[in-house]
């Protein structure tokens, strides 16, 4: 499919679903987050994603943000490029020692130039694509795109469309750009600022798995810029996500102190928000298909006055107690009662919450 086919196609869906989807408001205090667009049907952080994913009647559309080497904002998942485009093929010499190309090595025309595509792996030195089923890779024609430009994209949205979609801005890897000498939190505030967020009444939510910078943006940055944003701090399992600054030498953050209910009314402090992973709602050892259990996690975060987006469902990626995704809304929104949830299937997580009225 070309180009200007897929983006009147995206338009069209846009204009048939107007009448469902502009009056429609996820009810029961329930936010439906469009995880890096509608990735589950065409490639993440795209604006032809963004579009399909609003007109699917979600909250939040989400934005992934990484610095170029010319400090500029791109919408990115990954501090990476190799997993989404044809970088490797138009610099092959750009690679670091570990075998990746960062953003932060290249400048926004060079990043502009790439070929944006559905994500993929290399196995035995051929490109895999991650989701089989989804968008095929290197078709049609994607770009990569600033900060800016998406803002503005979505603010011209909810002018012709009449709605007020918000924005869920996630600063990636903070630690590993103030390495290199980049402000990435301060970037994006400056712009967010520039587009007219700087109260909690703005329509934005500013989050990051970096909870130490958290603090660092709360604490100093908000209070220099004048600005007041909502945050929201993000949860995993994973070691290596964020490193910390201890005593001159970078060491990584231990989540536990996150998940321990002692230290949340400290946290609520910086975060009006948590954002866990979903799985870490779940009882996975005892749980089974037809009777998924959940635990207390969500009802202490919210004792400590935060609310909670878990992240991210997807039905092409059930864990081994779901028959499917419904299943897994039920689970993390109503039986673990999460305030929302991140997906990439946009329309059937407002669907399943318009549904359940």
């Amino acid at each position: 499919m070309k180009f200007k086919t897929l983006g009147a196609a995206v338009l069209m869906s846009i204009a048939m679903g107007l009448a469902s989807t502009a009056a429609l408001a996820v009810d029961g205090g329930k936010v439906i987050v469009a995880h890096r667009g509608a990735s589950g049907y065409l490639p993440e952080h795209t604006l032809e994603a963004k579009a399909l994913g609003y007109a699917m009647g979600v909250d939040y559309l989400e934005q992934d943000l990484a610095m170029t080497k010319d400090d500029r904002l791109v919408v990115v998942h990954d501090h990476f490029l190799d997993r989404i485009t044809d970088v490797a093929d138009k610099f092959p010499d750009r690679a670091r020692k570990d075998g990746r190309y960062y953003v932060m090595d290249f400048t926004l025309d060079e990043i502009k130039s790439l070929n944006f595509t559905e994500g993929f792996n290399i196995v035995d030195g051929k490109r895999v694509q991650g989701y089989p089923d989804r968008f095929p890779m290197f078709t049609s024609t994607f770009k990569i795109h600033t900060f800016e430009e998406e803002i503005e994209f979505i603010q011209g949205m909810n002018k012709t469309m009449g709605r007020d979609v918000g924005l869920y801005v996630e600063t990636k890897a903070p630690w590993l750009h103030k390495q290199a000498g980049k402000d990435i939190s301060k970037a994006t505030l400056e712009v967010l600022k520039k587009y007219g967020y700087t109260t909690k009444d703005s329509n934005v939510l500013f989050q990051t798995f970096d909870y130490p910078d958290l603090k660092y943006v709360k604490n100093e940055l908000m209070p220099k810029l004048g600005m007041d944003l909502k945050t929201v701090v993000l949860v995993t399992s994973n070691p290596e996500e964020t490193y910390e600054l201890v005593d001159g030498k970078w060491q990584r953050f231990d989540y536990r102190y996150l998940l321990d209910p002692k230290n949340m009314a400290e946290i609520a402090q910086y975060a009006d928000g948590m954002g866990p992973d979903y799985h870490m709602l779940i009882d996975e050892k005892n749980s089974r298909k037809g009777d998924i259990k959940v635990n207390d996690l969500v009802q202490k975060m919210h004792e400590a006055g935060m609310v909670v987006h878990p992240y991210t469902i997807r039905k092409d990626q059930l864990p081994p107690y779901a028959n499917n995704i419904d299943e897994l809304f039920e689970a993390v929104l109503y039986q673990a009662g999460a305030d929302g949830v991140f997906t990439d299937f946009p329309d059937l997580g407002v669907a399943y919450v318009k549904a359940h009225k």
